[in-house]
């Protein structure tokens, strides 16, 4: 049928090109018309057409055992609230970074820097700082990170560092005669003749338990 109207419509468009009475002109283009109309409602139904499918790109799963050059040589400076650590490196992406601040601690990850990744990390701080309120700012040439001070005051240092006096304060505290005995081994070892039998002999003296005081037979 569909074949019998392209061919009814062929003819009926030459008819058109050469009438020439306005009338019969008139009459071919409605006959035209109402076979077009037949022509489209007897068009087979076109099939339906399948989505595309869309190529899935998988993400690379992340490497766990990245490996990072450490940056140990940095500046740093502070005032009373805050301190401020440079690391000079170009080309940081401010989204490939990775920070973890912990009241004592941070560790910083810089990813992807030309090609390299960088880790900038102190265990254990001077003092304790806000995690919350720490921040890092990525600059053309550097990065800035900034640590706030849980408690203001200056830092002798970025890293804890513990008090070597404070152990032998301690052993003195619990042996109080232990910082005599040191004494008298300076003086014994420095001292003359006379010094030596001397001390040798408040010394014995002291560990037999004849004297309290092992200076008393020098003074």
């Amino acid at each position: 049928m569909a074949e019998d109207l392209a061919l009814d419509l062929e003819e009926l468009r030459n008819l058109q090109s050469i009438a020439k009475r306005p009338r019969v002109v008139s009459l071919i283009s409605a006959e035209i018309q109402n076979l077009e109309k037949l022509s489209k409602n007897a068009a087979p139904a076109s099939t339906p057409q399948m989505p595309t499918p869309i190529a899935t790109v998988s993400k690379p799963v992340s490497n766990p055992a990245l490996t990072y050059t450490t940056l140990g040589s940095f500046s740093w400076d502070q005032d009373n609230d805050k301190v401020k650590i440079y690391l000079s490196l170009e080309g940081v992406d401010q989204e490939k970074i990775q920070s973890d601040f912990k009241p004592m601690s941070f560790d910083i990850k810089l990813h992807d820097v030309q090609g390299k990744n960088y880790r900038c990390a102190i265990p254990k701080l001077h003092k304790e700082i806000v995690p919350e309120k720490c921040k890092i700012l990525v600059k053309p040439n550097r990065v800035v990170i900034t640590l706030v001070k849980a408690s203001k005051g200056n830092w002798l240092d970025l890293h804890f560092k513990e008090d070597k006096l404070k152990p032998n304060l301690d052993k003195e505290r619990g042996d109080p005669m232990a910082g005599i005995m040191d004494l008298m081994k300076n003086m014994y070892e420095e001292g003359d003749e006379e010094m030596k039998r001397t001390i040798a002999k408040a010394w014995t003296d002291a560990r037999s338990g004849k004297v309290a005081d092992p200076m008393k037979g020098y003074r």
